[in-house]
């Protein structure tokens, strides 16, 4: 690699992206391109729209329809590979900065996240921040403090006509500074100020401000609106532009972005420049001179007791009336929250094996804190319908309406219980502990058991936590487990289980239409096979006087695919694919039973163990998990 050449490349591409020029070369540019002036918010949607977006309608998406009821989802991708499970969420963020760039009250409101710690806050504000690190150059007059927008310039008495030429909206009023110099330097003489591009940087302090919190017994305002330079007091008087430092927040974030981290946590009226610089869109200069026109994007995130605390003071209404508040919850969806934990483990520098079911296991037990109890199911259920799953009880899909269930959780559900932190380090934990370079299920929960015992919470909490791992979690492993392990145990699972559906299949609807079966090598007609068909609906709990109305339901819906162009197979019908894989397991259970649990195998056993684990480890087991969990299989499963 040509070190040389590539620093080369980078320092000619930027000087060829740079610009120098009068204001009049910059209006050139302004007509061949309206967009360049573009304000704050409108630049921001712009952002995120140029990555595109993805439409789910619920009628075309089973699992939307399952989660989100008749609610279309917009999916944009400029989140989608570092955020999950707060769709909705995206949508409002999107939604506000929409009704902003067109100039509606939004523009004038500052974006306020509040949400428990570690569901993802300040994750969507840094998304935001390198977006604009990323995107397109401003231009701005030269050498001004505020980079402001060079149509500033521009005499009031004038605008309209520039606004006609250029087909743009001015908006704003020069800072004291360019003002000053446009009449002493150029002699009011606009079209000659120079105008060069600017970009934005977090490091530079260049379009991106950061308000951290601030002590309230010693707060300045000069961090937000820069103050003077005393050092210049006695060149100049005390109103002149030239003794002014300004390079507070809302000065180096104007034309981009302003972050107050955890805001409520700074004395109310330090809070009270928001007011100004929303509304009015201007914030007071230091000393004695003008207001300053500002232009940015605001973002506020806090937790969640700092909110109810602040709103519950009657004397900041004028600051929660300038505000737009956005709740960020942690994922409620155990598949998103598995892409969660992938995606941080992704950037770590662990390279240790992580067994199946491993991730799933920590991220069953985030999920599980974090749901309200129901009176209409447990807990479980309900993390498996929240995830879009099937319920299946005695042949049928159980009809359990979601939005029921988050009617009767509120609005407070997913605003407590485990962060994504925690689960991170119990994982982390578990992967430092490894003596083998490999963590399973086990160990993770081990580690989860052992960190909940140290977690600084009620004991009311703590025990009802590590209840869910103890019981709920390691019930439905073994579930899983007993499944899997079985399953290792029938070459071709999928083939077999395809040829039971066809079976099945040929038989429900012979039985529907009262027709008889063709054999396909002797072309004798043989009557529907009633005990075959009962061998499969009995795995499900179906009765012999509901086997008619489930061969009915089987047959319609085989049907309703077809006619949507759907495809068939096994699993695309929940309650069938639940019997057959019952039926395939329940065939070899006992084999299973017995060959895991032998202690000293002939040579027909070993043959099958044998094979058995050479399927676990091409299903994602290595020589060391498959070996631990098989003899936790031994010792656990199968005591009945």
């Amino acid at each position: 690699m040509d070190f040389k050449k590539i620093i080369q490349s980078d320092r000619e591409n930027k000087k060829k992206n740079k610009f120098k020029g009068t204001f009049l070369d910059y209006l050139e540019l302004v007509k061949q391109n309206p967009d360049i002036v573009n304000l704050s918010h409108k630049r921001m949607y712009d952002i995120i729209m140029k990555e595109g977006f993805e439409v789910l309608k619920p009628e075309e998406n089973r699992r939307v329809r399952k989660i989100y009821g008749n609610e279309t989802i917009k999916k944009y991708n400029f989140f989608e590979k570092d955020f999950f499970g707060i769709d909705k969420v995206l949508m409002k963020i999107v939604s506000y900065f929409y009704s902003a760039a067109m100039q509606g009250e939004e523009a004038r409101q500052v974006l306020y996240l509040v949400g428990p710690v570690g569901a993802g806050k300040s994750s969507l504000v840094e998304a935001l921040k390198k977006a604009l690190e990323s995107s397109e150059h401003v231009y701005s007059l030269e050498g001004c403090p505020m980079r402001e927008d060079p149509l500033h310039l521009v005499p009031k008495h004038l605008r309209k006509n520039f606004e006609e030429a250029l087909g743009v909206q001015i908006e704003g009023d020069l800072c004291p500074i360019c003002r000053y110099r446009l009449k002493n330097e150029y002699n009011g003489q606009y079209e000659k100020f120079p105008v060069v591009t600017s970009d934005f940087s977090i490091r530079s302090r260049k379009g991106i401000g950061v308000v951290p919190p601030v002590d309230p017994n010693n707060q300045d305002t000069s961090v937000l609106t820069g103050s003077v330079d005393i050092s210049k007091m006695d060149l100049y008087p005390e109103d002149d532009p030239r003794i002014l430092s300004l390079n507070g927040a809302f000065n180096v974030g104007n034309r981009g972005m302003v972050e107050f981290i955890e805001v409520f946590k700074n004395d109310v009226e330090y809070l009270h420049t928001i007011i100004t610089a929303t509304q009015e869109k201007s914030i007071p200069s230091p000393g004695k001179n003008s207001m300053i026109y500002f232009d940015g994007v605001i973002v506020a995130h806090s937790n969640e007791a700092e909110w109810n605390k602040f709103k519950s003071d009657h004397t900041n209404e004028a600051i929660l009336d300038r505000i737009v508040k956005i709740e960020v919850p942690y994922c409620l969806e155990l598949n998103e929250e598995i892409k969660i934990y992938k995606k941080i483990l992704k950037k770590s520098y662990f390279k240790a094996h992580i067994a199946p079911h491993t991730i799933e296991v920590a991220a069953m037990f985030a999920v599980l804190t974090r749901l309200t109890p129901s009176t209409k199911v447990d807990s479980l259920t309900k993390l498996k319908i929240y995830n879009g799953e099937e319920i299946v009880e005695k042949g049928t899909t159980k009809k359990i309406d979601m939005m029921e269930l988050k009617e009767e959780a509120g609005l407070a559900e997913g605003m407590t219980g485990i962060s994504t932190r925690f689960i991170i380090k119990a994982i982390d934990n578990a992967l430092s502990n490894s003596e083998c370079d490999c963590i399973n299920p086990l160990s993770v929960m081990e580690n989860l058991i052992k960190s909940t015992k140290e977690l600084d919470t009620n004991d009311e909490d703590k025990k009802k936590y590590l209840a869910f791992v103890q019981n709920t979690i390691r019930k439905e492993y073994n579930k899983i487990l007993e499944k899997e392990v079985t399953r290792a145990f029938i070459n071709s699972f999928k083939e077999q289980a395809e040829s039971l559906f066809n079976n099945y299949l040929d038989n429900a609807e012979a039985y529907v239409n009262k027709t008889k079966l063709k054999d396909e090598y002797t072309g004798e007609q043989l009557e529907p096979d009633e005990k075959f068909m009962r061998s499969i609906e009995e795995q499900i709990g179906v009765s012999e006087s509901s086997a008619k109305g489930f061969r009915l339901d089987v047959t319609s819906y085989m049907f309703y695919l077809i006619r949507n162009g759907g495809k068939i197979t096994y699993d695309v019908y929940e309650p069938l694919k639940e019997a057959i894989e019952k039926k395939l397991t329940s065939s070899v259970k006992e084999l299973s039973r017995v060959i895991t649990q032998s202690k000293v195998r002939d040579k027909e056993q070993g043959k099958k163990y044998n094979s058995m684990v050479e399927e676990m480890k091409a299903n994602g087991y290595c020589d060391h998990c498959c070996d631990v969990i098989l003899k936790y299989a031994a010792n656990n499963l199968w005591k009945d």
